[in-house]
């Protein structure tokens, strides 16, 4: 291997290794997943990956409410440090998505470059994932169920699949579309 790419391969190790350090959190005031800086491009040189579109799954949930509402009607956790309910729902959701099968291939997602969040947030390790699912009781799990149901349900989608934009945004839309 060229010393180039040896030295390439170190550095993304070593910041793998920076982002899973042992930190003492405060309490965070929102989720710790947060998608603010997610840019795609296509290029002749890249390919992209499967899980690559993490960062799209995650502003879906943020643009329809999902998180907020998760948080809102979930509560199973005293302090948020660093995570909110939203967060550990999610990673057990993107986990799924990128073709885990059990909570344990959670540390191969927080481990791997590719699968991190956008935002460079530190993803819950499987112990912690573990401990969250417990904490469920069946009533926890309908509220969790009626959140996502509730999200679904308000959802609106134009004729072309695009999500529609929220209030006076919608409404003029769908004057515009009753007027055809």
């Amino acid at each position: 291997m060229s010393r180039s790419r040896a030295r390439i391969l170190a550095q993304r190790k070593r910041r793998i290794a920076w982002r899973l350090r042992d930190r003492q959190w405060t309490e965070q005031p929102r989720p710790m997943f947060r998608a603010s800086n997610i840019h795609y491009e296509l290029t002749a040189k890249e390919r992209g990956l499967g899980e690559g579109g993490i960062g799209l799954m995650h502003r879906l949930a943020l643009r329809t409410g999902l998180v907020e509402r998760i948080d809102r009607r979930l509560h199973l956790l005293k302090k948020h440090l660093p995570y909110h309910e939203s967060d550990h729902v999610l990673n057990i959701a993107y986990n799924s998505l990128c073709g885990g099968t059990c909570l344990d291939d959670l540390e191969l997602r927080a481990t791997t470059r590719f699968t991190s969040m956008p935002s460079g947030a530190r993803i819950p390790d499987p112990t912690t994932a573990g401990d969250f699912c417990r904490r469920f009781d069946e009533a926890d799990v309908h509220m969790l169920m009626d959140a996502i149901n509730q999200t679904r349900v308000g959802v609106w989608k134009r004729a072309d699949g695009r999500l529609l934009p929220r209030g006076a945004d919608r409404r003029r839309w769908l004057h515009r579309r009753d007027a055809r």
